[in-house]
C-alpha cells in the first residue's frame, strides 16, 4: 500500500508520531515516478535535489517538534504555468523552453509558508489552450486508467499524475473546465474556485478574465485542506477579492438534509452519452437518499457558452502572448533580417499550432470593424449567462450536471477537428463565463474509464460545494478505485 493512499490528515498524524518522516514522503513520490513516469509522462521537470535537501531540513524541524501546519512535508506537483524561482517554467511552450522565473507566484509563496515539498514541474496543452493535453512542444502526457487515452486538459499532467500516485496532489489551473474536465477523465477530484478567490500573480495569462488556479486531489478532504492553503486576497493581484476564507475543512459535515439541487436540462442534453447521463441520474438518487432534493431546471443562454468563450478567451490571449516575441526572455529566432523579422519568425516557429490558431481567431476579433460584431457581442452574452446562474441560485444551493460529455477519448482522435475537441468543454465553460466556484468528483464508471459529477455554487460558496461532495464521497467508493498501472 503506497503511503499516498491515506489522506493528508493521516499522514500529519503518522508524521507526528514518528511513524513516517518527510523522507519517507518525498521517497515515495520519487520512487513511484521512476516506475510509472515513463508511460504516463506527467511531469515536464523533476526537482529531486532540492526536494530531498528541504525534506531534510522539515525532518530536522519535526524531530525538534516545530513543525506546524496540516500540508508540512507533504509532496506536490505543479503545473508548469505557475512560475516557480530557479525552477524551469515553460507553459509547455518550445517559446519559453529557456525561461527560468526569477521569482514565485503567490501561490507558491503560500505553499512554502505552509511546508509542502515542490516535486516538480506537470505537463499541460501549450499555454494552457487545449482539452486533452496532446498540445504541449515536448510530450504527451497519457491517461493511468488507459494509455490509449488522453488525460484531458489543459491540466492533464496535474490530474494524471495525482491519479496514478506521482504526488499526493497538485496544482492546476482552469480556463474553461482545465482543471475539472482532467479531474473527469483521470477520476480524481478537481476544484475550480471561484474568480478572486486564489491570486493569479504568477501565473502565465492565457485569459486574465477567465483563469484560475485550483487544486487537484485524490479526496474531497484534501482538496479543502489545499485550497485553504492557497486562498486569499492578495496585493500583488487586482483581481484577488477581499473575501474572508472560511475553514473549507469545518464544513465536510456529511450533512446535505434540506439542500436543494438543480439540475440544468441543458448539461443532459444533446451529444451527453447515456452512459454519462445514467452515471448522473444514480448520484442524484444517493443525494435524495442522504435527505437532499432536486429539480430539473434551464439556464438557456449556455448554449451560446462556447461561441462566447473562444471569441472571448481568444480575444484576451492574443493580448497576453503578445509579450512573447523574443526580444526579452525566451526563445529566439536565428540571424533576423530586421526587427519585424524577429517578430515573425520568433512567433512562427516558437507558437504551437492551437495558439496560432486562437491568437489569429482573438486579433480578429478584437480588428477594427469586427470588434461590436464579436467582441462586444460576446460580452453582452457573457453577463447573460452570469444572470442565469444567479436566477438558478435564488432558489437552489447548487447546480449538479455531468463535468463531461462523454468519458476520455483516444489520443489523436480528435486532433484534426478543433470544433469537436472545443466541444469537450461545453459543460464547464458557463462556469468560467460566470465567475462561479465548480468542482469534479468521481461518480462512477464507462467500460473501466472514470466519470465525473460536476458540483456548482454561488460565488465564494466553496463550502457548499464541499460539503456535499463529501457527503457523496463518503456514500460511494468511487473515489478508493485506482488504475492498474
Amino acid at each position: 500500500m503506497s503511503l499516498f493512499d491515506h489522506k493528508v490528515s493521516e499522514l500529519h498524524e503518522r508524521l507526528h508520531k514518528k511513524e513516517i518522516t518527510v523522507t519517507d514522503l518525498v521517497d515515495e513520490s520519487y520512487k513511484r515516478i521512476s516506475e510509472v513516469e515513463e508511460k504516463v509522462q506527467a511531469f515536464l521537470s523533476l526537482d529531486e535535489e532540492k526536494a530531498r535537501e528541504t525534506a531534510k531540513k522539515l525532518d530536522e524541524k519535526l524531530h525538534l517538534d516545530e513543525s506546524k501546519g496540516l500540508l508540512f512535508g507533504m509532496p506536490i506537483g505543479v503545473k508548469d504555468n505557475i512560475v516557480t524561482k530557479g525552477l524551469r517554467t515553460t507553459c509547455a511552450s518550445k517559446i519559453l523552453s529557456n525561461f527560468d522565473p526569477i521569482y514565485d507566484a503567490t501561490v507558491m509563496n503560500k505553499l512554502h509558508n505552509a511546508e509542502t515539498i515542490t516535486i516538480g514541474k506537470l505537463n499541460m496543452d501549450e499555454f494552457a489552450m487545449g482539452s486533452s493535453n496532446e498540445n504541449s512542444a515536448y510530450k504527451k502526457t497519457r491517461n493511468p486508467w488507459d494509455l490509449e487515452r488522453v488525460p484531458g486538459g489543459s491540466s492533464g499532467g496535474s490530474a494524471a499524475a495525482v491519479a496514478s500516485g506521482e504526488v499526493l496532489f497538485s496544482l492546476g489551473s482552469d480556463t474553461g473546465g482545465s482543471i475539472r474536465q482532467p479531474a473527469s477523465f483521470c477520476g480524481v477530484v478537481g476544484m475550480k474556485p471561484t474568480y478572486g478567490r486564489v491570486s493569479r500573480f504568477g501565473l502565465v495569462a492565457f485569459a486574465s478574465s477567465l483563469d484560475q488556479i485550483g487544486p487537484i486531489t485524490r479526496t474531497v478532504e484534501d482538496n479543502a485542506y489545499l485550497l485553504q492553503a492557497i486562498a486569499g486576497l492578495d496585493p500583488m493581484d487586482s483581481t484577488s477579492a477581499n473575501m474572508a476564507v472560511p475553514s473549507f475543512v469545518e464544513s465536510l459535515t456529511g450533512n446535505i438534509k434540506g439542500l436543494k439541487i438543480a439540475v440544468p436540462k441543458e448539461y443532459l442534453g444533446e451529444g451527453v452519452k447515456e452512459e454519462v447521463r445514467q452515471s448522473i441520474f444514480d448520484a442524484l438518487k444517493i443525494l435524495e437518499k442522504l435527505g437532499a432534493s432536486w429539480e430539473e431546471v434551464s439556464l438557456p443562454h449556455s448554449k451560446y457558452a462556447l461561441a462566447t468563450y473562444y471569441l472571448l478567451s481568444s480575444s484576451e490571449a492574443s493580448a497576453n502572448l503578445s509579450r512573447f516575441d523574443g526580444v526579452r526572455y525566451g526563445y529566439r529566432t536565428e540571424n533576423p533580417e530586421s526587427l519585424m523579422d524577429l517578430y515573425k519568425k520568433t512567433r512562427a516557429e516558437g507558437f504551437g499550432e492551437e495558439v496560432k490558431r486562437r491568437i489569429m481567431l482573438g486579433t480578429f476579433a478584437l480588428s477594427s470593424g469586427y470588434y461590436d460584431a464579436y467582441y462586444k457581442k460576446a460580452q453582452k452574452v457573457r453577463t447573460l449567462i452570469k444572470n442565469d446562474f444567479e436566477e438558478v441560485f435564488k432558489q437552489y444551493d447548487v447546480i449538479i450536471g455531468p463535468t463531461t460529455p462523454t468519458p476520455a477519448f483516444k489520443i489523436d482522435e480528435n486532433t484534426h477537428d478543433p470544433l469537436t475537441m472545443y466541444a469537450n468543454d461545453i459543460l464547464t465553460i458557463p462556469v468560467n463565463l460566470a465567475g462561479v466556484p465548480g468542482i469534479s468528483i468521481p461518480c462512477g464508471f464507462d467500460n473501466g474509464l472514470p466519470l465525473g459529477l460536476q458540483i456548482i455554487g454561488k460565488h465564494f460558496d466553496e463550502s457548499t460545494i464541499y460539503r456535499v461532495a463529501h457527503a457523496f464521497e463518503q456514500a460511494t467508493d468511487y473515489h478508493k478505485q485506482k488504475p492498474a498501472l
